[in-house]
């Protein structure tokens, strides 16, 4: 290489990762919420709350590290372990530990010349590593095509739209990793497959399995980029060699290739993630709810569920047509063995065709769920720097030639056709770099100044004892976990799904694939969603003290879940020796087995526990009554029931929602879609005002005057536990609030 093509490189790097990182960079000004409201949405040290609170998950664990040297809270039996989330009885700690090492060394660098708390260096590190994939893809593609199509190629992956908004400041999370090490594996098993020096390939192949190794470490779902290129390979390379082809090279390096990842992998990562690579496609190709008959509550999680076309077109960027094209073009040029060497000398059919498969699992994996567009964006994007580095060739391959006398007069001068091919590179890349400068992407942290406050209050043990268990919606259990430092039931990483390869083979899951599992939202929903309160705390006090135990033990005695969670049902809203009485004369049971139930049931000692409740938890009433009282497990599916939830608008004395909702300030009379409601309730600054209009209605209307929101919900809901804390915000039965600020309550139960 010479200076100058040194030269050229190191500026091209600097131009990618500068774009990648100051265009992110932007993100922390807030630009999508009102000036006034921004200080809402900061913490102390200036900064965003995180964006989304996986981010605060990872963040304890990396607080962790730094704390005692392991990601874990404590070790169990050698093995660390995981005592705030899903407790009781907590989980053995499976995560992958490369972004929490990361983080921690990242802080260690950076306080060397400071002092910076470890939320900020989290919160940064995104926007630093968010880039890089960008770089990985330029100095990638520059082996196969020119600057112009590699530069291009960068700045599409750094800045495509999907991945930018998952790698900017206060985007914690393994997402910055999901681009760039599979493209440094492919590009190093590619340079392997493709060299022709023993040497080359051995050291190109071993490269490419160290960054595989990494990957595993970063997240669990690197085996199906492993099975990918692996598969693949063997089936390219067997029909190579029934076309009479020499594939002894290539069968050494998919072999070299699949025995260190695999020796290396087991080597960090134990037994268990051998265990969890060989079985993993097995639980991919299976049934997706393996807890049925109990909801499968993942269908409710935004990026779990299947995109929209036009969703995938924006998350890709121009980079998806692009891709298209750039197939279109490759193939053309490769069927054609002079224009192949003129054009792609150094693409093969191997490649190609990696490519092309690559694009459609992506397309595939995107039935699961949006957040795989991230799959889609890597082959798509190499697929348009090849393009772009056509076109710009063919542009130097024209001034070359008589094409050039053709032009207008304007156009003749070689030194400004030269300019043609940087020309076009910022023709394409301006729309993209316009389109993140400019959108802000909803950009709204999940977390303010008073769900802080509240952690930070629970977290004082003069204020709530430190084994006390915290109950809310799943949404903000690692949040909390972080912040409060008190164990949830139940948080983001909910039934620990991608662990269920594994679990049969591991004795800290006692109950092997069955818990943990996503029962536990039935549960919770079930104990806000009825009107029956003293059933609401026996299920608290049952998840808080023994967690799935209770329905478990049944489990062993029915062999029935449907029965199990009929029985507790029947026994959770009495006490202990009406309970008892439950089991033996309606069920049953013999006075072993019924006070065996009763232990987890209704336990002796139970813990001390709190609910919190958020103004946030009104958008969630849907799924909280679905999957509640609503949930039939003997058709397994939830009721089809009204609730539905707007935001309200003053014009002149009418007030109106966008869930059609109408409010005449005048009369005082409500409607919904012209329909008079059977209850309407009105709650303004802790006044709560009810009339019954029409009692042949099947419907009831409450307006939520504080936050401006118009909820229409089934009448059956008006009592609900729901109903009193989570939009009344007043004490109930058993409940009374021991702190509320603007957003959060903290309930605790009445002596």
């Amino acid at each position: 290489m010479s200076k100058k093509e040194l030269l050229v490189m190191i500026i091209i790097i600097l131009i990618i990762f500068s774009l990648g990182f100051l265009l992110r960079f932007q993100s922390v000004n807030l630009t999508g919420i009102p000036s006034d409201d921004k200080a809402y949405y900061q913490d102390d040290n200036g900064l965003p709350y995180f964006y989304e609170l996986d981010s605060y998950y990872n963040y304890r664990l990396t607080k962790n590290l730094l704390d005692h040297g392991y990601i874990g809270e404590t070790l169990i039996n050698g093995k660390q372990w995981d005592t705030l989330s899903y407790y009781p009885p907590g989980v053995p700690m499976d995560y992958p530990p490369l972004l929490p090492y990361l983080g921690a060394l990242f802080y260690k660098i950076v306080n060397i010349f400071g002092s910076v708390p470890l939320l900020s260096t989290c919160f940064w590190l995104p926007a630093l590593i968010g880039p890089l994939a960008g770089v990985v893809a330029y100095l990638f593609l520059r082996r196969f095509t020119n600057e112009y199509g590699a530069a291009s190629a960068g700045l599409l992956m750094s800045l495509a739209p999907y991945y930018f908004i998952r790698t900017v400041p206060g985007w914690y999370d393994t997402d910055m990793f999901n681009m760039i090490f599979p493209l440094l594996v492919v590009w190093f098993f590619m340079e392997a497959v493709l060299s022709d020096n023993f040497r080359n390939r051995i050291g190109f192949v071993m490269l490419a399995a160290v960054f595989m190794v990494m990957f595993s470490l970063a997240w669990n779902g690197w085996q199906y980029y492993f099975y990918l290129l692996v598969i693949f390979s063997l089936i390219y390379f067997i029909w190579d060699k029934f076309q009479g082809k020499s594939v002894k090279n290539s069968f050494y390096i998919l072999g070299i290739f699949t025995i260190l990842t695999i020796v290396f992998a087991g080597i960090l990562g134990g037994y268990l993630s051998l265990i969890n690579l060989i079985y993993s496609p097995f639980e991919f190709l299976s049934s997706p709810n393996v807890w049925l008959p109990f909801p499968y509550m993942y269908t409710m999680v935004s990026e779990l569920s299947r995109p929209a076309v036009e969703q995938v077109f924006l998350g890709v960027g121009i980079s998806f047509f692009g891709g298209i094209l750039g197939f279109l073009c490759m193939y053309r040029i490769l069927i054609n063995e002079k224009l192949k060497k003129q054009f792609l000398n150094k693409m093969n059919w191997f490649f190609y065709s990696f490519l092309i498969i690559w694009t459609i699992v992506g397309i595939f994996t995107i039935l699961s769920g949006g957040r795989f567009i991230i799959m889609l964006i890597p082959p798509l994007v190499i697929s348009t720097g090849f393009l772009v580095g056509l076109i710009t060739d063919y542009m130097k391959f024209s001034s070359k030639g008589e094409k050039l006398d053709k032009l207008p007069e304007i156009f003749r001068k070689k030194s400004l056709f030269n300019l043609l091919p940087l020309l076009f590179v910022v023709l394409i890349i301006s729309p993209v770099i316009i389109n993140v400068y400019t959108n802000d992407y909803g950009l709204i942290p999940l977390v303010n100044d008073d769900l802080n406050a509240a952690a930070e209050w629970i977290n004082n043990p003069s204020n709530v004892s430190n084994d006390t268990v915290i109950i809310t919606a799943w949404t903000w259990g690692h949040f909390y976990t972080a912040i409060a430092d008190r164990p949830v039931v139940f948080d983001g990483r909910m039934g620990y799904i991608e662990t269920l390869s594994k679990r049969n083979f591991d004795d800290a899951y006692i109950y092997g694939k069955l818990s943990p599992s996503v029962s536990r939202e039935y549960w919770i929903d079930k104990a806000f969603s009825t009107d029956n309160e003293s059933l609401s705390v026996g299920i608290f006090r049952m998840l808080a003290t023994n967690g799935d135990y209770g329905y478990l033990t049944l489990d062993g005695y029915t062999k029935n879940t449907t029965k199990s969670v009929d029985i507790l049902n029947n026994i959770l809203g009495v006490d202990k020796q009406s309970a008892l009485s439950i089991l033996k004369n309606s069920y049953e049971f013999n006075d072993k087995q019924a006070e065996n139930i009763l232990n987890y049931s209704h336990p002796s000692n139970p813990r001390p526990y709190i609910l919190i409740t958020n103004n946030g938890m009104v958008s969630k009433g849907y799924s909280i009554f679905h999957f509640g009282v609503g949930w039939d497990f003997t058709k397994q599916q939830g009721a089809d029931i009204t609730y539905s939830v707007g935001h309200m608008n003053r014009t002149d004395n009418i007030l109106k929602s966008d869930n059609n909702v109408v409010l005449d300030l005048k009369t005082g009379e409500v409607t919904f879609n012209n329909k008079t409601p059977f209850c309407v309730m009105i709650i303004d600054n802790n006044s709560i005002k009810k009339q019954y209009p029409n009692d042949n209605s099947d419907f009831s209307i409450i307006l939520i005057m504080d936050t401006n929101q118009s909820v229409v919900m089934d009448k059956g809901f008006e009592d609900s536990l729901f109903t009193k804390l989570v939009m009344m915000k007043s004490n109930s039965t058993y409940y009374k609030s021991i702190y509320e600020n603007k957003d959060v309550t903290i309930w605790k139960i009445t002596d």
